[in-house]
């Protein structure tokens, strides 16, 4: 892990390595763009002959046969599974349907002005993609956390794609009843839930995380089916003036072993806290290749000037995970996908049981939205309806705010109903 400054000679270097920080996020996605345009386009294009193409390729597929996975081979993984991790899955279900539940919007409706009534009605969307990756580990957290939502949102329809997926995902599959499972994975998974093929009908949103050929592929995607957000590799901020040393690097050890790109961040004021920090993470991640190598591209530890200046580079990072010292941070808490609280908080609790979603914003995204929630899954649909008093009252106003903007139809739309009024 490399060392920040903000005081003294290194404070303009700070001030530079700082401002990258900021700004990271979808620049990889280049790389591997014009390969996922190609791809994308041909299964849009050519449907089953090109999804099965890319399919036998990438994921190992034999035929159209070996593409969806059929409910007896679900059924089966969940009752292969060894007792105590179907109660820990279940567990993990309740959790998660229970956060959710309490997320779930209402309709509601208000009389403000006599003669109006405005409201909304919370509807559900009809169909969604869970992309559920599945290369360095099995991953049938994320399965819970994409379709667990939905469900409760009320979506009819959910699909979910996983290449080469590992029993604990089906497993997962069977306790959420899902009935449509795909072996696909990759941008030609993507393109074939966006613009559906003959095996394949499309889906009106695409959620969960996935490699950079998935998220350039979502990107593509995202004008013609929407999507959840662009999540990059994992990120882990942790503040910290008083906490253990043993605590904060087991936390930075842990968010680093998803991926060799993940960015894992310590912020203090405690030059003797860092570098207990820094000793601690070296230990603990000695026998853990993928995580000694994300931390020696993306480990940073920051020596802030004041606890103040901690906070706002907290703030100005707006990671994927956060930890504080304790329930008073808060209050100065303004951007961060999920915040953990006090040594006993522990991220991976939240990766797993908690039952706030795993699926966060990175790359700085925290500054405009949350993690995927129930929101993801409804629409919002306003109401709005008069009475002749209600026209009457705003009618007139209506009127005169369309024509300072030079829209005499609306004008005299409005004006009609007044007059119908006036002359019976």
């Amino acid at each position: 892990m490399k060392v920040i400054r903000t005081t003294g000679r290194s404070s303009r270097a700070a001030a530079k390595a700082l401002a990258a920080l900021e700004r990271r996020g979808g620049a990889a996605l280049d790389s591997v763009l014009s390969a996922v345009e190609r791809i994308v386009a041909d299964v849009r294009r050519r449907g089953d002959r090109a999804l099965l193409r890319y399919a036998a390729k990438f994921d190992g597929l034999a035929g159209p046969n070996a593409m969806r996975v059929k409910p007896e081979e679900m059924t089966a993984a969940w009752k292969a599974l060894d007792p105590a991790l179907r109660d820990a899955l279940t567990t993990a279900a309740n959790q998660i349907r229970d956060f959710a539940e309490r997320q779930m919007p209402e309709s509601w409706n208000v009389s403000t002005v006599k003669g109006l009534t405005t409201g909304q009605l919370v509807r559900p969307l009809g169909s969604v993609g869970c992309y559920v990756p599945s290369g360095r580990h099995p991953l049938p957290s994320t399965l819970l956390m994409a379709a667990i939502p939905a469900k409760v949102a009320g979506v009819k329809r959910i699909v979910v794609v996983s290449p080469k997926p590992a029993p604990e995902t089906l497993a997962a599959a069977h306790l959420l009843g899902i009935e449509e499972f795909y072996r696909l994975g990759g941008a030609h998974a993507i393109s074939a839930l966006a613009y559906g093929t003959e095996s394949l009908l499309r889906v009106d949103k695409i959620v969960g995380p996935g490699n950079l050929y998935v998220t350039a592929a979502k990107r593509l995607v995202s004008f013609d089916c929407a999507i959840d957000m662009l999540a990059g590799p994992t990120e882990i901020v942790v503040t910290s003036e008083r906490g253990s040393a043993a605590d904060i690097a087991s936390d930075l050890v842990a968010q680093a072993e998803h991926d060799p790109e993940a960015l894992a961040i310590f912020v203090t004021t405690s030059e003797k806290l860092a570098r207990a920090v820094m000793a601690e993470t070296k230990e603990r991640s000695r026998d853990n290749a993928v995580a000694r190598e994300a931390l020696k591209r993306n480990g940073v530890v920051i020596v802030a000037g004041s606890v103040q200046e901690a906070r706002a580079i907290a703030n100005r990072l707006a990671p994927e995970h956060l930890t504080v010292d304790a329930a008073s941070d808060l209050a100065w808490v303004e951007n961060a996908g999920s915040v953990f609280v006090g040594r006993w908080s522990t991220q991976p609790m939240g990766d797993y049981i908690s039952g706030p979603n795993h699926t966060l914003p990175t790359g700085g995204m925290a500054r405009v939205r949350g993690g995927l929630s129930v929101n993801d899954f409804v629409k919002l649909i306003t109401v709005q309806q008069y009475t002749v008093k209600g026209v009457q009252a705003l009618g007139p106003k209506a009127a005169l705010l369309a024509e300072a903007e030079g829209l005499v139809g609306h004008a005299d739309a409005i004006r009609t109903r007044i007059k119908r009024r006036v002359n019976g």
